[in-house]
């Protein structure tokens, strides 16, 4: 009998040979994905796949590939217990940058301009990849204008332990804002030098721990702050935001242009505040034509931004909700993009957009 489990175990291992990761066309078994390969007494495929994501966009294909595959060795049925170890990238060729200490993919979040709704993008998508599963910081490095302690609920000041800022946590995420240093009304007047600084003590001395993203909300434009991220550290890959308007289609090729030259691999773009009062579609149109990927779009809605005044997220008080549910679908296709990013870099070179 054991011996007849056991050659049901090989023949169910050399099928998995034939199902591959849908993003990295690469077979689970070469992937290192199967952890765990055996057959129950009566007759039940028990295995177990290790994802490079929780927020995994492609677990119901995978699950029915799996099943397709074993379909005709007469089991009784196949259960599939999934994990996730999420990936980061190949730490070669970093040259100066440093890797953030307690953070395995460092994500940014900008636009070319501000009034595109940046910050309360990345703070709902900050919250869906943690409802995912993962551990997620969220930095506000909108030096000028942090409005992530507002669209948190955050009023309090961080502590210094051990010579490093602790994170404040709130809603499951850890998170670290200038505005929390600061009155309410202060005014940031720095220059070059001193933004650089500061980022850099964001970075390195905040005590960011065991997190799988630190989503980090830029300032608009194309400043210093970008550069100074580009230059510090090794960002995985950047998500540019934008409202559907020409006028604002025109700004987020400056902004992918940035990216680019940079060398900060573009992740995809969302569209947000689609709708009647600025239209629909024409962010997903931009990102065919530049052969970006497009993450989602984010439809319209009072209830956002009562959500982001009140320091009460949409995400949090209706996790049910259809905008909710759109921001679920986002993370899981930024969290594919940051796989197949991190895969490229383990020897294939980074994929670079052409603008």
């Amino acid at each position: 009998m054991s011996t007849d489990r056991d050659t049901l175990k090989a023949a169910i291992h050399e099928r998995l040979k034939t199902v591959n990761d849908p993003e990295l066309h690469r077979s689970l078994v070469d992937l290192g994905m199967v952890k765990g390969c055996d057959v129950t007494d009566d007759n039940r495929a028990k295995l177990k796949i290790e994802l490079t994501t929780p927020a995994c966009p492609m677990k119901g294909k995978i699950r029915e590939d799996i099943e397709g595959a074993l379909r005709d060795l007469n089991l009784k049925g196949v259960d599939i217990e999934f994990t996730a170890d999420v990936t980061k990238r190949a730490a070669a060729g970093l040259g100066e940058k440093k890797e953030v200490p307690g953070a395995r993919n460092v994500l940014v979040v900008g636009a070319g301009k501000g009034g595109v709704g940046k910050s309360t993008v990345a703070v709902n998508l900050a919250l869906a990849l943690r409802q995912h599963g993962a551990k997620v910081g969220l930095l506000d490095a909108d030096i000028y204008g942090p409005n992530v302690p507002l669209m948190m609920g955050i009023s309090t000041r961080p502590e210094v332990k051990d010579d490093k800022i602790v994170p404040l946590e709130a809603l499951g995420l850890q998170v670290m804002s200038i505005g929390f240093l600061l009155n309410e009304d202060t005014p940031v007047i720095w220059r070059g030098p001193m933004l650089h600084t500061a980022i850099g003590q964001f970075l390195f001395d905040v005590a960011w721990e065991g997190l799988d993203y630190l989503i980090v909300d830029l300032p608009p434009g194309t400043g210093d702050v970008q550069l100074s991220m580009s230059q510090r550290v090794p960002v995985t890959g950047a998500v540019v935001v934008a409202t559907p308007s020409l006028a604002a289609i025109q700004d987020v090729r400056k902004a992918i242009q940035m990216f680019h030259t940079l060398k900060i691999p573009l992740l995809g773009v969302v569209e947000n505040m689609s709708g009647e009062i600025f239209g629909t579609g024409e962010v997903e149109k931009m990102a065919e034509r530049y052969k970006v990927p497009f993450l989602g779009s984010v439809p319209l809605d009072s209830r956002v931004r009562v959500g982001g005044d009140t320091g009460k997220p949409l995400q949090v008080t209706e996790p049910d909700s259809p905008i909710s549910k759109t921001f679920h679908g986002i993370a899981a296709n930024l969290a594919g993009q940051v796989s197949i990013v991190n895969y490229a870099s383990q020897g294939e070179g980074l994929v670079q957009i052409k603008v």
